[in-house]
């Protein structure tokens, strides 16, 4: 029989203190009343004899040391799930919050999750197709991956995430089932309206299920949103044998509430005030993207951060990039250019591109394009640095070329319209006409035979060359 108590010790921001506890433990969940009415979630966050220190989920306004009954539940947070969840919109916590009444749970699951086991992983294959060239074409997203955007204040992530939402597909060719987890933490009220009519408006909601945590509700619901949603997903992936794609934005305001709630407790802090346990935490949810032997589903994980002053060194996504297997990195300087999307492909790489790509899944050309747009383009750097210190009327005739590539590149290749959806086919075609515009002895990086058979130079690039050559 469950027992309650009433009252308080003490209330310290999302914290309270209950004493005289008996068989509390660790992570249980505790369901508060406030005033005979107010129904509030906390959990057992520290026990130190008979007193249990609670973190309130939906944050302790109101609360009073007297008004407050408290009953422990005996378990952890747990969330009832369905593959009826697909198409609607819930709170950080996974209340149905579109109007649409109550969920009829076919299993009920802890929200931490059960840590695969690293013997029965199996190695991501095949890609999921967004639409988006500089993803595709050079960083290709690989079913089961965890692969991050690092973004900064005022650049369009939102409008990407939507648009990957709008257009993720496993391909033309697949019939394998496919849907979308979608978490939104410390969003204004205008971005998830944003993220509701966009996704209303194209069509996707049927196979979208979002999760939203605005900017005023609390802090510490933040933290259980992306377990939330990773619930969800892993039961659709796991037992409904689905593949399925979560974006969590923004990862940034999670470890945020993480500082904010790990300074309510007194914990010594660490680098840049966030407390020493971030890397562990941060790797409990990434690392639960992934293929399970003998499973036909899979996870797939987009986490977006904005980099705090665009810092990429930031212990955010420092050391998201020690846990996940890449990064897409936007670029403000292309923003400023009106180039959309801002992707800088130099810093950005998909460490699983090599084994879900070419022959088979894409085309045989797909990695010697990746490899020789790369390659061209970092000369573009070098050319662009030279032209700032001698003019460009003083370059020679190929750097000049390259000038041209560079520019070409970044508003044909990288840039594209927000609704513009690309094959994988018309991404590799944009990328060879581009390599078109430079002399062949250039492209060292794609076998004979490859050239061969799709290498067709622009008008002007043997002109270029041969003015080159005098």
């Amino acid at each position: 029989m469950a027992i309650e108590y009433l009252g308080l010790s003490q209330i310290n921001g999302p914290l309270v203190v209950l004493e005289g506890v008996q068989n509390a433990a660790y992570d249980e969940i505790v369901e508060m009343t406030v005033n005979g009415s107010n129904q509030r979630l906390g959990r057992i966050i520290e026990i130190y004899e008979d007193k249990a220190i609670i973190q309130v989920y939906e944050g302790t306004e109101g609360m009073a040391l007297r008004n407050t009954h408290t009953r422990l539940t005996g378990h952890p947070m747990e969330l009832g799930v369905s593959s009826s969840m697909l198409g609607r919109t819930f709170d950080g916590v996974g209340r149905p919050i579109d109007g649409l009444g109550d969920i009829t749970p076919e299993v009920t699951l802890d929200v931490n999750g059960k840590p695969l086991n690293p013997v029965t992983r199996e190695y991501p294959r095949n890609y999921i197709r967004t639409g988006i060239s500089a993803i595709d074409g050079l960083t290709t997203l690989i079913r089961g991956q965890k692969l991050p955007i690092f973004s900064g204040n005022g650049l369009p992530h939102d409008q990407l995430a939507a648009q990957i939402v709008q257009q993720a597909s496993l391909g033309d060719n697949s019939d394998e089932k496919f849907a979308i987890v979608f978490a939104a933490m410390g969003v204004k009220y205008d971005v998830a309206d944003f993220f509701r009519r966009t996704f209303e408006e194209s069509g996707v909601s049927d196979h979208v299920a979002m999760f939203i945590n605005l900017a005023n509700d609390p802090v510490v619901e933040r933290l259980i949103t992306p377990k939330v949603a990773l619930t969800l997903a892993e039961y659709l992936a796991f037992e409904k044998n689905m593949h399925i794609l979560v974006i969590l934005t923004d990862m940034t305001s999670f470890a945020e509430a993480m500082r904010e709630v790990s300074s309510s407790k007194g914990e010594i802090p660490s680098r840049k005030g966030f407390p020493g346990y971030l890397y562990s935490e941060l790797a409990t949810i990434y690392e639960r993207a992934g293929i399970v032997k003998g499973g036909k589903g899979s996870v797939t994980q987009i986490p977006i951060l904005t980099m705090p002053n665009d810092d990429i060194t930031h212990p955010i996504p420092d050391l998201t990039g020690y846990i996940t297997e890449g990064q897409i990195v936007l670029d403000r300087l292309l923003h400023g250019q009106s180039v959309y999307p801002p992707i800088n492909v130099l810093p950005s790489l998909s460490r699983l591109m090599k084994d879900g790509i070419g022959e088979g899944f894409t085309r045989a050309d797909h990695q010697s394009v990746a490899n020789q747009l790369f390659s061209c383009y970092a000369k573009v750097g070098d050319a662009r640095a030279l032209a700032s210190v001698i003019g460009e009327d003083e370059l020679s005739p190929i750097d000049k070329r390259y000038l041209k590539f560079g520019q070409e590149f970044e508003h044909r290749f990288v840039g594209q319209e927000m609704h513009e959806n690309r094959t994988i086919l018309e991404t590799l075609d944009i990328g060879w006409e581009l390599l078109g515009m430079l002399p062949r002895e250039e492209l060292d990086r794609i076998d004979t035979k490859i050239l061969d058979q799709y290498y067709k130079p622009s008008d002007d690039s043997h002109a270029k060359a041969d003015a080159g050559g005098r």
